[in-house]
């Protein structure tokens, strides 16, 4: 994000109501689309068609940002094609506008040991934005089943032994008992590619 970029009050909003559960993704998105109107935008690495769908339902016109490192797999190059025809979001595939001030994540505490403490909202310093993880507190079983209620098209490679899904050359399949996130920057220590993580972390 751009650092000379000066977002409004609101955009320093890092407190979900009290009338909102943390499990009510739809309810938070609702609020995080009030909240921040024209300011909010989505980034989405479309592993899975959830979010992307709660934010086109409950927040209708909020920009869907794919960030394209040319490395991205065609099964997910087929997904996101395949949602943008069935659900009408503003699609950009490219770095977010300086001028958004919240932004959605996908971020879930089981996707794994560095995921683990994440809240449902956060003010990120670093990017000084507002960051809304409205699926943090969902476990597997709660995603699959909103697959299944909305009839949702799948990411190919999940039937693939792919449960996280980045670019192709640092994502494999993993083994049966290994953690969801191993197959990310396999050989390497870290699991996560910089975009979620802390300012105090490596």
């Amino acid at each position: 994000m751009n650092k000379e970029y000066s977002a409004p009050m609101s955009a320093l909003t890092t407190a979900l109501p009290s009338d909102i559960a943390e499990d009510d993704a739809a309810g938070i998105v609702a609020w995080a689309g009030r909240t921040f109107g024209s300011g909010l935008v989505l980034t989405a690495s479309f592993e899975d068609p959830v979010l992307v769908h709660l934010v086109a339902t409950h927040a209708p016109g909020t920009p869907v940002v794919v960030l394209d490192t040319q490395y991205l797999f065609a099964e997910t190059k087929w997904l996101i094609d395949n949602l943008h025809r069935r659900l009408k979001f503003p699609l950009e595939v490219f770095e977010p506008a300086a001028d958004v001030v919240p932004w959605i994540t996908g971020v879930r505490r089981v996707d794994g040991p560095t995921r683990a403490d994440t809240p449902v909202v956060q003010f990120d310093a670093a990017r000084e934005i507002t960051k809304i993880n409205p699926l943090a507190a969902w476990s597997d079983e709660r995603l699959e089943q909103y697959i299944v209620d909305h009839a949702l098209p799948r990411n190919p490679l999940t039937e693939r032994g792919y449960p996280s899904i980045g670019c192709w050359p640092c994502t494999r399949p993993v083994a049966p008992g290994e953690d969801k996130r191993a197959g990310r920057w396999s050989g390497h220590v870290k699991t996560e590619c910089g975009l979620h993580l802390s300012p105090t972390k490596n």
